[in-house]
């Protein structure tokens, strides 16, 4: 029931960054439509062929979104309800699929039953909402009481999901934004900080509303497995691979890389099965432009994002070369407003639009490349080559980051003969069972079996 998932190329939107909102909500000006900047940024969705968008938090909330105060508006910085149910409309009628990002482990201060907290203290109905609430001390904002956060941030209120008002609250919502919003799956923040039992009840809940409703959660370390199965979630974020992407390429060693992929999806892969969410950079890492030492390095990292196993994200701007490194303060200079008619596209990687363009569009017409085995073939320092086949298609991958061409050879199991490299128009030989040919500097081939 998921087809469309593996069918699918992500472009991942920050929206109160991306459409130029205000860093902070006053909770009493006007709505504004920002979201409606969606129907010309379309336009470029379209041409890089991306069929699904990934909007980072969109309800009312206090900050950067992760600070909730209100599930059920849509942040006045933003627009209003009407403004998100018009915008995914269009996008459904574009044949582009979306998701939202279901914040579920934390509120902001301004949420509002912690607000009754604040005012009400010990005789708040709703103190049990909140996890670790302890009135014999005072929490760092002065309040009459303490209580958990999310990895130390007190403007983020852990929530007790072992409340049973606080899940059926939550889960009000997101049937809200089911039948409201008619959105197609959720990201869900910080999933590896979620009780699995309301991650359970959660995912039983959303199938028994849509049976090809989507859920990926936010993982950073540990056994994937634990929260990709078929009780909890359908997916979860790869960060193993993020990492090995950009520094293979930083210290020329695809060995990491390659290392990491046998050991998800070879055949012994202990995720094979799984469709894990790809990436290169999202809203909370640096941009990979500023992940990598050279520029030219973008064109090897999302040909090897779009062609691996998994489903491939786009981060917004980042194919156009925006910068941003990760600091120590706040994350904003991640997340900058985009105007993609304004684009100022570094002139070393002039036509990386047009490059990635021609991945996505291989990659949705190849079923090997979507949903194929894997298998490494070879690997070096700096380049690789591997294998994505199914029953009736093969292709084989090969990228060079190098700054010279590189011959290279290796034994495949086809016919001898001649092939077509499909990224280069151009066509390769087999001979005596050994694929052997040219990879430019920078570059790679896709070649079809």
């Amino acid at each position: 029931m998921l087809n469309w998932v593996k069918n699918s190329v992500f472009y991942h939107i920050y929206p109160l960054g991306a459409f130029g909102a205000p860093r902070h909500n006053d909770f009493v000006s006007a709505p504004v439509a920002r979201l409606d900047s969606m129907y010309d940024l379309i336009a470029h969705l379209e041409r890089l062929g991306v069929n699904a968008v990934y909007f980072g938090p969109l309800f009312e909330s206090d900050a950067h979104g992760y600070d909730t105060a209100d599930y059920f508006s849509v942040d006045r910085r933003l627009g209003t309800n009407d403004t998100l149910a018009a915008v995914i409309r269009h996008c459904h009628d574009k044949g582009i699929r979306v998701i939202l990002d279901g914040v579920f482990n934390h509120v902001g201060r301004n949420f509002w039953a912690f607000r009754d907290v604040i005012e009400k203290g010990e005789d708040s109905p709703f103190k049990c909402w909140f996890d670790g609430l302890d009135f014999s001390q005072r929490s760092p904002y002065g309040d009459r009481f303490s209580y958990k956060s999310w990895n130390g941030n007190y403007d983020l209120v852990k929530l007790n999901l072992h409340n049973d008002e606080v899940v059926r609250h939550l889960l009000a919502a997101v049937e809200m934004w089911i039948g409201e919003f008619a959105i197609d799956g959720l990201r869900l923040d910080v999933a590896d900080c979620l009780s699995f039992e309301f991650m359970q009840r959660l995912s039983v809940f959303c199938k028994s509303l849509r049976q090809d409703f989507w859920l990926m959660g936010e993982v950073v370390h540990g056994d994937y497995r634990r929260w990709a199965n078929p009780a909890t979630l359908d997916s979860v974020t790869n960060y193993e691979c993020y990492k090995g992407l950009y520094s293979s390429h930083v210290d020329k060693n695809f060995f990491e890389i390659a290392w990491a992929l046998n050991r998800q999806f070879g055949n012994s892969g202990i995720y094979k099965g799984l469709n894990l969410y790809n990436f290169v950079d999202n809203h909370d890492v640096s941009r990979i432009i500023s992940s990598l030492t050279q520029a030219r390095h973008l064109y090897t990292v999302y040909l090897l994002l779009m062609t691996m196993p998994g489903v491939p994200s786009i981060y917004y701007g980042s194919e156009s070369g925006i910068e941003g490194k990760k600091g120590s303060g706040d994350d904003w200079h991640l997340r900058q407003q985009f105007n993609w008619r304004e684009m100022a596209v570094p002139s070393s990687c002039a036509d990386l639009i047009d490059f990635l363009a021609r991945l996505v569009a291989l990659r949705k017409k190849s079923g090997a490349l979507k949903d194929g085995d894997y298998q490494q073939l070879y690997v070096n320092n700096e380049q690789f080559a591997f294998m994505r086949s199914t029953e009736h298609e093969k292709m084989i991958v090969m990228v060079n980051s190098g700054e010279c061409s590189a011959f290279i050879e290796f034994p495949v199991m086809v016919a001898d003969g001649e092939y077509f490299d499909v990224l280069n128009n151009a066509s390769v030989r087999v001979f005596n069972g050994k694929l052997a040919c040219e990879i430019f500097p920078g570059l790679g081939r896709i070649i079809a079996f």
